[in-house]
C-alpha cells in the first residue's frame, strides 16, 4: 500500500521519504515580476477599503475563520482575472507512482470551468493555532505536490511550475514550486520562499505578487 501524505498531519520526514526536496530562500529577488505590475484604480480602492477594515483590528486575537473571511480571502478575490477564480475549502487528491497526497486546501486561485475548479495555480495555507498545529510549510508542500500532479494530468507538461503561500495572521509568505520527474519513483520538489509581507503595510506588494502569478498562468494557457 502506497504511503499517504495527509495535508493536516504531514511532516518533513513523511515528505523526504517519498520525494527529493530541494529548498532555498529567495528573499532578494523580485517575486514574479511584481515590481512591474500595475494596479488599476478600482484595485487600489478595494485595497484601501480592505486595509481600513484591518488597521484597527487586533488580528492575532481573531479566530482563523474570521481572519480568513476579513483578511485573506478578500485579497484573493481582488486578484481574480479572466477565468481564474478564488476558491475556499478545496479538496485535492492525487496519486503518484509511490505515494498519494490528499486533504483540503484552505484556498486556491485556479482556472474555473463551468463553475468548477479545473486547474489549481496558487495554493494558500492558513496557519492553524493551538498546541496540535502542524508546520504550514510541510502542509503547503504536500498540497503543491497534489496540485502539480493534477495539472500534469491535464496538460502533460514537465516540470510543473506553480505557486503557494502560507499566512500567519495578516503575514503572507510565498513559495515558487517546480515539480519534476513526476512519473518517477521519487519526484523532485524544488521550492523558493519569499520574505514575509504584512497585509496592513504591504497590501500593494501582496496584490502585485498575486496578479503576477495569475498573469503568468493566463499567458501560459493562451499558448
Amino acid at each position: 500500500m502506497s504511503p499517504k501524505l495527509t495535508f493536516a498531519s504531514v511532516t518533513l520526514k513523511d515528505l523526504t521519504a517519498v520525494i527529493n526536496l530541494q529548498e532555498r530562500d529567495a528573499f532578494t529577488q523580485a517575486w514574479v515580476g511584481a515590481t512591474h505590475i500595475t494596479l488599476t484604480p478600482d484595485e487600489q480602492q478595494q485595497l484601501e477599503r480592505l486595509k481600513s477594515h484591518l488597521i484597527n483590528e487586533k488580528l492575532h486575537l481573531l479566530n482563523e475563520a474570521t481572519l480568513w473571511a476579513r483578511a485573506i480571502y478578500p485579497m484573493l478575490l481582488i486578484a481574480e482575472q479572466g477565468n481564474v477564480r478564488a476558491w475556499s475549502e478545496v479538496p485535492l487528491q492525487a496519486r503518484y507512482s509511490s505515494f498519494e497526497a490528499e486533504g483540503i486546501a484552505d484556498g486556491v486561485l485556479g482556472r474555473s470551468v463551468a463553475g468548477r475548479l479545473e486547474a489549481p495555480y496558487l495554493i494558500v495555507v492558513e496557519t492553524k493555532r493551538g498546541i496540535e498545529n502542524q508546520n504550514p510549510i510541510f502542509q503547503l508542500y504536500a498540497q503543491l505536490l497534489a496540485a502539480a500532479r493534477l495539472n500534469w494530468e491535464l496538460n502533460g507538461r514537465e516540470p510543473q511550475i506553480l505557486f503557494g503561500c502560507y499566512t500567519i495572521a495578516d503575514s503572507w509568505t510565498f513559495v515558487r514550486a517546480v515539480v519534476s520527474d513526476i512519473e518517477g519513483a521519487q519526484p523532485t520538489l524544488q521550492v523558493e520562499a519569499s520574505r514575509e509581507y504584512r497585509e496592513t503595510s504591504d497590501a500593494e506588494i501582496i496584490l502585485k505578487i498575486l496578479k503576477g502569478i495569475v498573469n503568468h498562468f493566463l499567458a501560459d494557457q493562451a499558448e
